[in-house]
């Protein structure tokens, strides 16, 4: 039992390794080959080893391939296999084979499979030049077959490697023939050709695969015809047949020229020329030939006074050609009779006998005059006809030809010299020449400046014009010509960069919108300048007033104005200055103020641009006004509008005296006790005010003379109003005490004040204590002043027995007062509290009274 197990382990061993051989011996025999086809889309199925080997499955590469671990299926990556960069070496015959390792079954078996990369048609074919050149000659038969080097190469494999050729816009003059199976190209000729017709042929080999979606590309093919020598030389028709010269003609005279043409090209087409054999000898002495130009030139002077004719075969030879021959008849006249002649000698440059002179010289010499013949007619003048700027001098029997005043050329561009002899001898008959002529030519100088038609220009755009408007065309003229004369347009360096001016035509641009409120009036200098050399120039000035639009609305000072006007103003005072501008023009500018969305007592008076009261405003009724102002200009064809909003505090005045709550009558009466401590608060004064500020903050105090002040045991707080016992009540305070009190406010520079009479009984019986009638005031009126100033106050006491009475009936009317003043003053109390409630959401503080009239919340 102990030896089994390896033995069963052994035998388990080798039947894996024989399970392997037999799979590798597949792999090897190529049963487990897989194909792709290049260049395919991520995710695509390749193959798959479920049908070859159980799961698990591991791909050990998967640069191009990845495996499903449980499936076995390998699929493309984003990398895509090309096929001709996996395999550049391969040759299209073989196969691209990539081998992947793959770990398979439970055991993890490392097992080798090849992978075929199949190819598609994705490479069009290439020329490596775009043109192939083949020289032909002309006399090649039909038939004749050339070779072209220049093939097309494709990368790819099989049929879509595989190339077809044909040509495009031969004219049946070339086709194609191909052979050894597309390696060798011939280009056969088709019809005869000929050089002299046609020298050159331009077409389009063209190179198509054969793949399924055929693929091209396509050189130009250049054909040069060749020449050879088909053609002989041929005399032209317009060769001189005829020619005549003077019996006085010199040497070196060329005579005439013959021209032979041969329509052959290079050395086939050299020309020599030469003279027949049977030329007369004594032609062959007057007459010289140039093999090369063919020119025939006099070898000698001639001095013939008898006519003769000449008769000259000339020959014109080519390369294997026989000779062509053209005959020229020379025809020589005798020498002419003696004639007088003018002998010109310019002293400045001419051409033709004609002189070009710049305008606005002085006096120049032009030339010097002789007349030339037999001294028998020496006495034979010269002169000029007609009137011109010119002056003829003898001088040593010569004459000196001038101007006689500078040139204009403005004035006449040219003038006419007419010369003519007059004849003082008739002893001989001789030749009078004719009338001679010398023409004057005169140069433009730049002497004239270009010339505005106008000096000024004004117009007139409105604003908000397009872009690119054109404005004016300016022009200038210059007398000058050419160059001198031609004008080109400018603005001054200074001028705005949105104007442009055409150089050549003058025509003035805008090339922004133009707004009138930045600028009103824009101001150019124009400038013409001539091509001369210095250049001239002139300048104009170019107005242009901006006309205006209603594009701007009126704009505040501020968008929120805050005034504080005192409650006791009269009605129509000014509250504060409204600002509001509108930078329009006229009536596009002219604004108008109304108050909008508001009942509140104000107006604006336009006049002065300021709000106003209409009635009287107090502070108590209505502390705060919110109003809207709307400006309006009265443009065309809309107007514009704009708002403001004001807020307008009201300012208290100390116009309301404070007002007693607690005690509700000067006749009511409380009673204290003898045994009451020191400190005790007795009662409380409690009044209002409805001002504000310091003209609400309250104080109070007791009137009487400072005896008096001193000896009472009772004393009154400033500020609460609270009437405490000032020291331990003694045997003599028994009995009634009347305050006088004041209750002042801290208006300035007055404050207003109320009075109200505190009646206190000490006493033991605490029984209630009754006033038959109200303590009377017996001192001075003015109660402003501080208690220690006051004068002493009379009191009269009424009677002991009826003040209990009273007293009781004062306790029980105090009382209900007392409770109704209560009531009513927390009403007000939580009355004035919701006000203030409602004054903090439409803002939270109220701003501090500025210096100014009003300021801006933005």
């Amino acid at each position: 039992m102990g030896h089994g197990t390896p033995d069963n382990m052994n035998w388990a061993g080798l039947l894996q390794n024989l399970l392997l051989l037999v799979q590798l011996k597949q792999i090897i025999c190529g049963s487990l080959r897989f194909s792709v086809p290049e260049e395919q889309e991520p995710g695509t199925l390749a193959g798959s080893l479920s049908k070859h080997f159980p799961p698990p499955y591991q791909l050990l590469t998967q640069e191009y391939l990845w495996m499903d671990k449980n499936t076995g299926n390998f699929y493309t990556t984003e990398h895509k296999m090309d096929r001709e960069a996996l395999c550049p070496k391969e040759t299209k015959a073989e196969e691209c084979i990539l081998l992947h390792n793959a770990i398979v079954r439970p055991s993890g078996d490392l097992i080798q499979f090849p992978v075929i990369i199949e190819d598609i048609n994705d490479n069009a074919p290439h020329f490596e030049n775009s043109e192939i050149h083949l020289r032909v000659s002309e006399d090649a038969t039909v038939g004749t077959s050339f070779p072209l080097d220049d093939q097309a190469k494709d990368r790819d494999a099989g049929l879509n490697g595989e190339l077809r050729y044909h040509l495009e816009d031969s004219n049946g003059v070339f086709s194609l023939k191909v052979e050894e199976d597309g390696h060798l190209i011939m280009l056969v000729v088709e019809t005869a050709m000929d050089r002299e017709t046609q020298d050159q042929y331009q077409m389009a080999l063209v190179a198509t695969d054969c793949g399924t979606d055929p693929l091209s590309a396509t050189a130009t093919l250049i054909v040069t015809v060749t020449d050879v020598n088909d053609n002989c030389p041929s005399f032209s028709s317009d060769s001189p047949r005829n020619v005549t010269i003077p019996g006085d003609s010199p040497k070196n005279m060329l005579v005439a020229q013959v021209r032979a043409t041969d329509p052959d090209s290079g050395p086939n087409a050299v020309i020599t020329y030469s003279l027949s054999p049977r030329v007369s000898e004594r032609a062959k002495k007057l007459f010289s030939l140039d093999s090369l130009t063919g020119h025939i030139r006099l070898t000698q002077d001639l001095q013939s006074d008898n006519s003769e004719e000449l008769v000259l075969k000339v020959l014109a030879s080519g390369r294997h050609c026989p000779p062509a021959d053209t005959q020229v008849i020379v025809s020589v006249l005798p020498k002419a009779k003696q004639e007088l002649t003018i002998k010109i000698g310019f002293i400045v440059e001419h051409q033709n006998e004609t002189v070009v002179l710049p305008e606005n010289q002085p006096p120049t010499a032009l030339a010097v005059l002789e007349l030339e013949g037999d001294s028998s007619f020496n006495s034979s003048s010269l002169a000029i006809e007609g009137e011109v700027p010119f002056t003829l001098s003898p001088q040593n029997g010569k004459y000196l030809l001038s101007t006689s005043k500078p040139l204009d050329y403005e004035m006449k561009r040219q003038h006419h010299i007419f010369l003519v002899v007059h004849r003082k001898s008739d002893e001989v008959s001789v030749m009078v020449p004719p009338r001679h002529v010398i023409r004057v030519l005169v140069a433009d100088v730049n002497d004239n400046a270009p010339h505005f038609l106008q000096s000024h220009y004004q117009l007139e755009v409105g604003e908000n014009n397009d872009p690119g408007m054109s404005l004016l065309q300016v022009s200038a003229s210059d007398a000058d010509s050419g160059y001198n004369g031609r004008v080109t347009y400018g603005l001054d360096k200074h001028s705005s960069t949105i104007f442009n001016i055409d150089p050549v035509t003058g025509q003035l641009s805008v090339s922004a919108s133009l707004d009138r409120e930045q600028q009103g009036v824009h101001k150019l200098t124009v400038f013409a300048r001539d091509s001369g050399s210095p250049p001239l120039e002139s300048s104009a000035t170019v107005s242009i007033r901006v006309l205006d639009q209603n594009d701007n609305a009126p704009v505040f000072l501020t968008p929120h104005f805050i005034f504080f006007i005192p409650e006791n103003v009269r009605p129509f005072v000014q509250v504060g200055r409204v600002g509001v501008t509108d930078a329009d023009e006229g009536e596009n500018g002219n604004t108008e103020l109304h108050v909008v969305n508001s009942s509140g007592p104000f107006v604006v008076d336009n006049t002065q641009g300021t709000l106003r009261t209409t009635t009287n405003l107090d502070r108590e009724t209505e502390d705060r006004y919110e109003l809207y102002l709307l400006a309006s200009d009265h443009g065309h064809p809309v107007a514009l509008t704009s708002t403001a909003r004001v807020t307008i505090f009201v300012e208290d005045i100390n116009d309301n005296r404070p007002k007693v709550i607690l005690p509700s009558s000067n006749s009511s009466c409380l009673t204290v006790s003898p045994s009451a401590m020191a400190g005790t608060m007795v009662t409380k004064i409690y009044a209002i005010d409805e001002d504000s500020g310091l003209n609400s903050e309250i104080t109070y105090s007791i009137v009487a003379p400072e005896p008096v002040q001193n000896s009472s045991p009772f004393q009154v707080d400033s500020r609460s109003g609270n009437i405490v016992l000032g020291q331990q009540l003694l045997q003599k305070d028994l009995g009634m005490h009347h305050l006088f009190i004041v209750v002042r406010d801290g208006g300035k520079p007055i404050p207003l004040y109320s009075t109200v009479w505190v009646n206190l009984l000490v006493n033991d019986t605490m029984e209630p204590c009754h006033l038959n009638r109200a303590p009377t005031w017996t001192g001075t009126p003015d109660l402003f002043r501080t208690p220690s100033s006051a004068p002493i106050c009379e009191i009269e006491t009424p009677r002991y027995d009826m003040i209990l009475v009273a007293g009781l009936i004062a306790m029980l009317v105090s009382t209900c007062l007392f409770v109704v003043t209560v009531v009513l003053y927390v009403k007000l109390r939580r009355r004035s509290l919701q006000q203030n409630k409602r004054a903090h959401v439409e803002e939270n503080e109220i701003p501090l009274r500025l210096k100014a009239k009003y300021y801006s919340d933005d």
